[in-house]
């Protein structure tokens, strides 16, 4: 008789705990997940599907003012926010069911209801209890706010889903992937929008060049980006919310929404008390298979504050399956991770930024390339993209690739093989552009910048 009643018992039914959960199960494990809120996670359900769904719409109004200048006709062009939010409901509802059905034909026990720990191989739901040889918390994060006066009176991305109404004015507190990509999709819906951040530019961490460059398309759109900016209260008027900031100055907007970071949802799992570390943003440490301090619990994705993207959580996952149940150990990897901002115009990256190439090698040679895309060479548009390639001189390898403007996300994907097989700046050359396109620009670059 087996010593427990589960050989994997799931915490979080989001992209890295399902994932692990349906391949454990796969390779023969009884495996049981717990959920208390929506099956699919942030990302299915307050993240990137819904997101994207809402850039999709935000573009139409550029869309729909170019398509003047290729000769078509389009008035009366307004968005049905209302009409807008029930159709992307019913999309999430079936990406939610389709998450219950890959479990359950996985053969994996779905069990609803808010899991904590009890001890290191016992976990409690409600009054029931259930055991398992090994344990993994997959909780994923939750936006964190500070503690200002009035911050109750916000929003966050969570309710920026499911606003009963489009607001006139709002206010964007963040300089992140988020702030930024709701900054674009909430001016491309025809809002007044104006995006505050505390430091000198936002996007920290991407490339400096790419951050420079988005301000100003995003400027030229008419967002009114104001950096160097801090809130120090929120208060309600007649005229609506007003943001005091530390300069003395103040701002009304109808909603204001915080998108200043994401913090693991780690707090009241029982984690502290059967001795799993934690550090100091409430992050389960784990070492380089996923274990945590305690043996047989793990942990994946966003509640470790590692990479915090979809597809790693997702990778983090499938190869704590294989550690587990397929005899085959395997660390995740998080060299060389690709990533996009569906920004306006959007952003693509994969590999090191300029910055950190020059601290890692004694010799660069940088590429860069701005010009107008082709489809806007008959619109009105001033809309720019920016190609960067950075090359270590001395391997002639490719280190890194950056870009903004359309489509930026998809190009990187394909480029992010190449990096990841160590592709040289001399393959690159020697490989034939798709013409007309904007991606050829990436192989036709020859004078380094």
């Amino acid at each position: 008789m087996a010593r427990y009643g589960f050989d994997l018992f799931t915490i979080g039914g989001g992209s890295g705990g399902v994932r692990a959960a349906r391949v454990s199960a796969s390779f023969g494990a009884r495996v049981a997940l717990a959920e208390e809120r929506y099956l699919g996670g942030t990302c299915v359900n307050v993240g990137c599907i819904p997101k994207k769904l809402l850039v999709y719409a935000s573009h139409y109004a550029s869309d729909f003012r170019d398509a003047r200048s290729y000769g078509w006709s389009v008035d009366n062009s307004q968005v049905d926010w209302g009409a807008l939010i029930a159709n992307k409901d019913r999309e999430i509802a079936r990406l939610n069911g389709v998450y219950g059905r890959l479990l359950g034909d996985a053969g994996v026990e779905q069990i609803e209801g808010r899991a904590t720990l009890v001890d290191a191989h016992t976990v409690a739901v409600g009054d029931r209890r259930f055991t398992a040889e090994n344990i993994l918390i997959a909780t994923g994060g939750w936006p964190a706010l500070p503690s200002i006066p009035g911050i109750e009176r916000v929003i966050t991305s969570n309710e920026a889903f499911h606003l009963k109404s489009l607001p006139e004015r709002v206010i964007i507190v963040g300089g992140g992937y988020t702030a930024v990509e709701f900054a674009g999709i909430f001016h491309g819906l025809g809002v007044q929008t104006t995006e505050l951040y505390r430091g000198p530019l936002f996007l920290r961490g991407f490339d400096l060049d790419v951050r420079q460059v988005l301000a100003e398309e995003m400027r030229k759109q008419g967002v009114d980006l104001r950096f160097e900016a801090v809130v120090e209260k929120i208060e309600r008027t007649d005229a609506g919310l007003v943001a005091r900031l530390a300069d003395g100055g103040a701002l009304e907007a109808d909603e204001i929404m915080y998108a200043t970071g994401r913090r693991p949802l780690t707090r009241d799992l029982g984690l502290e008390e059967v001795g799993v570390e934690l550090d100091a943003r409430g992050a389960i440490v784990v070492d380089e298979y996923s274990r945590s301090s305690v043996d047989h619990i793990w942990a994946v994705g966003d509640a470790t504050d590692r990479i915090n993207l979809t597809p790693v959580a997702i990778h983090e996952g499938m190869c704590l399956a294989n550690t587990l149940f397929n005899d085959k150990p395997t660390r995740p990897c998080h060299d060389d991770v690709p990533s996009a901002v569906f920004s306006q115009p959007s952003i693509g990256a994969v590999g090191l930024t300029e910055e950190r190439a020059r601290e890692r090698y004694a010799e660069l040679d940088v590429y860069k390339s701005r010009f107008r895309p082709l489809k806007h060479t008959l619109t009105e548009s001033d809309e720019t993209t920016f190609m960067k390639l950075i090359v270590d001189r001395e391997s002639d390898r490719v280190v890194g690739f950056h870009m903004v403007g359309a489509d930026a996300g998809e190009m990187t994907q394909g480029v992010a093989v190449a990096i990841k097989c160590g592709a040289t700046k001399a393959q690159f050359d020697a490989t034939i552009g798709i013409h007309p396109t904007s991606a050829e620009e990436f192989v036709t670059m020859r004078e380094p910048a």
